[in-house]
């Protein structure tokens, strides 16, 4: 048996035999129907009874654009009716759905796939149905006249991630014994569905039912669908999610021929079979899977096929009205900045932070935002105590839905109102999650947004240090006002400044760099530098009063970078003039050490603080 994986690690090529949880479950499905001779190959299209009864293969693609194979799942068949599904998606985006809504109707039929018959509008049932898969192709051949086929078989490819083919000698039997279809075209060329000629509409829908797909393109054209349009190996947007939306619609109520009640009962799982022995089935923002095997039942349904996507369905509890998700979970920590330090502050401002810092509230949002999750928030935002700014942390969301960034539109707007404003933190301007949230704005200058969450923090603490009467003037921060110098004697301190020297730096310039020779500490005086790291993560902003390369008294080298960010003035001491000075006065290097203790105490502190959030808010 053909056993093929490809995910990530475990798909190292010197470990092949390394399986999965969900690769061991195809194959014991496999393993398990594999031996099932029930049902028969279709027979009323010659060439179809030609098929392999044994052949049997899957393949599952999740959206993340991996794909776990079995069995038989590079050989190719003919799509046959799982064509219809993306024929309708094509129709909805190539004309609209209003055009495609005036000729097709989307009620199951309760007839046979081929059946005669139109509904009380004269319309084909569905597009699931012989008539509306033909009505589908006649609007495409009447936008397209002979490039018809070509875009359709453009579209299906581009869904399956690869150039597809015809199979030429199918579609010749397809023609020859199609009348029963020929009879349904005329009908619909009587009332106006079909404006154009008969025959060629026809063989646009005889070639399109017999393009050549396997096992594996199924499951990643499944797969498209399940990802709102985007295709998961390609990465490019094939159609657009209202057409992906209306054509799962269609697959759950009038998919699978006469079982398409029993099915939705049982699976549960948007889905297409064909008589070719293929079903896709497609589980919205999970996984598309694609199975084929040509024996049919009653129903023309593939019997192997559809006993392993039930037994999927069952066993992994995948029934698309069986969802267990928590909207609480979207929100990884929530906290207020009173106390938790991000940067260095003058006492004074830090004292404004401290008595007035509950007026800004962090939400930091993990997850797909969704409506449920947005009106979540909403509700943590709107009825908690007032607040002048709300930021929320948007690094961990890869998504939004568009009902999703209505309503956090909506809540910047109700915030402004209310004298709140919403800042959303993490996001590029260019991001797509970024320009959805923005173009449901009828007042974009509502809303502030920064690339870092520490950017967001810091811009709000100054907004309220400024109103509480912060930044005022202040003179260069002398030594004996130095966080790591507090209790050092005068006379001490005189003889410290001896071995110092003056250093000023430009906006921009760097100070020290990751790596370096751990050679000098720095007291600073006056203007603010960033501590980053290598790859310009900032981990700190410093102010005047603090130290920086102060490690380098118990031996520890630069860990990171530090940048002047204004006009910088520090007071540098040689490391091996500051140890000298330590041995000579011990009373001061003790008290330079119990300080030094306290300081890295306290950044402990901080870092427990955020532990505490994250943990509380995750548990």
């Amino acid at each position: 048996m053909n056993v093929v994986q490809r995910i990530g690690l475990a798909s190292d090529a010197s470990n092949p035999h390394v399986q999965s949880p969900l690769l061991h479950f195809l194959i014991k499905c496999h393993s398990e129907f594999q031996d099932d001779d029930s049902g028969a190959v279709a027979n009323y299209i010659p060439e179809l009874s030609k098929a392999d009864p044994w052949h049997f293969g899957a393949a599952l693609a999740t959206i993340d654009g991996h794909v776990y194979e079995v069995g038989d799942s590079d050989i190719e068949f003919t799509i046959q009716s799982i064509s219809k599904a993306f024929i309708f998606a094509l129709a909805l985006e190539t004309l609209g759905p209003e055009q495609v809504e005036t000729y097709v109707g989307v009620e199951p039929s309760g007839e046979a796939f081929n059946s005669i018959r139109l509904n009380e509008k004269n319309q084909p049932f569905n597009p699931m149905v012989n008539a509306g898969a033909i009505a589908c192709s006649g609007l495409i051949y009447q936008h397209e006249r002979d490039g018809a086929f070509e875009q359709i078989l453009d579209v299906l490819g581009r869904f399956a991630g690869r150039k597809l083919a015809i199979d030429e000698q199918v579609h010749a039997s397809e023609s020859s014994t199609g009348d029963r279809n020929r009879a349904i075209a005329w009908l619909l060329r009587n009332y106006g569905v079909i404006k154009d000629d008969v025959d060629a509409v026809l063989d646009v829908y005889f070639r399109q039912c017999s393009v050549l797909v396997t096992a594996r393109d199924l499951a990643v054209m499944a797969a498209t669908l399940a990802n709102n349009g985007v295709n998961p190996m390609t990465g490019l947007r094939v159609i657009s999610p209202y057409s992906v939306s209306r054509t799962l619609s269609v697959m759950t109520s009038s998919g699978m021929y006469d079982y398409a009640g029993e099915w939705i009962y049982r699976v549960g799982i948007p889905a297409k079979s064909g008589v070719g022995g293929g079903i896709i089935a497609a589980l919205p923002s999970e996984l598309g899977l694609g199975t084929f095997s040509p024996l049919l039942d009653s129903h023309g349904n593939s019997v192997r096929g559809l006993k392993l996507c039930e037994r999927l369905s069952a066993n992994f509890n995948l029934h698309v009205l069986t969802r267990a998700n928590d909207v609480r979970t979207c929100i990884v920590a929530e906290y207020d900045v009173g106390h938790l330090k991000r940067r260095g502050r003058q006492a004074h401002e830090q004292k404004i932070l401290e008595d007035r810092g509950a007026a800004i509230r962090v939400l930091e949002l993990t997850g797909t935002l969704t409506f449920a999750n947005v009106d979540y928030i909403a509700r943590r935002v709107l009825f908690h105590d007032a607040k002048l700014f709300v930021i929320l942390g948007m690094r961990r969301v890869p998504l939004i839905t568009n009902a999703a960034a209505k309503m956090l539109a909506g809540l910047v707007q109700e915030m402004a109102h209310q004298g709140t404003r919403i800042i959303l933190a993490g996001l590029q301007r260019e991001s797509a999650i970024f320009k959805q949230i923005n173009c449901d704005l009828a007042d974009s200058s509502s809303l502030r947004d920064f690339s870092i969450l520490d950017e967001a923090i810091e811009w709000a603490e100054d907004q309220i240090i400024f109103r509480y009467g912060g930044f005022t003037q202040v003179a260069d921060v002398a030594l004996d006002e130095q966080e790591l110098l507090l209790g050092v004697s005068s006379g001490e301190l005189d003889e410290l400044a001896k071995i110092c020297e003056t250093r000023n730096y430009h906006p921009g310039e760097r100070i020290i760099a990751w790596n370096d020779p751990s050679d000098s500490i720095f007291f600073l005086q006056r203007g603010m530098v960033s501590v980053k790291l290598a790859d310009g993560v900032r981990l700190a902003t410093l102010v005047p009063g603090t130290a920086f390369g102060e490690l380098a008294l118990i031996g520890v080298g630069r860990t990171a970078d530090v940048w002047a960010d204004n006009v910088v003035q520090c007071q540098r001491a040689p490391l091996d003039a500051f140890n000298d000075y330590r041995k000579r006065h011990p009373a001061a290097a003790e008290r330079i050490m119990r300080n030094l203790a306290h300081l890295l105490a306290m950044r402990l502190g901080q870092a427990n603080t955020k532990i505490d959030l994250l943990s509380a808010n995750g548990a």
